[in-house]
């Protein structure tokens, strides 16, 4: 969860919260010594219906290691604070 919220661009400034994570997968262990890196995809994006003030974002994540192969996979919902 830690790898989770380090990762995110908009943490500070943007981020208002996440209902949850939906389909965490564990592919392959990470071991110490371990090259990691996250790549997100942005698959849905929607103004909030009840608060025009927020957005709803939905994210699909990769956690690869050094040689690229998948380690972990997730879907995620982030809230977020919309531009006026």
């Amino acid at each position: 969860f830690r790898l989770f919220l380090l990762t995110q661009p908009w943490a500070e400034e943007a981020s208002l919260g996440s209902p949850g994570i939906d389909d965490l997968r564990w592919v392959r262990p990470v071991r110490p010594g371990d090259t990691i890196h996250v790549e997100v995809t942005v698959t849905d994006s929607r103004p909030s219906a009840s608060k025009p003030d927020r957005g709803i974002v939905g994210l699909d994540w990769q956690l690869r290691d050094q040689n690229d192969e998948i380690a972990m996979t997730m879907r995620s919902i982030q809230l977020l604070r919309r531009r006026p």
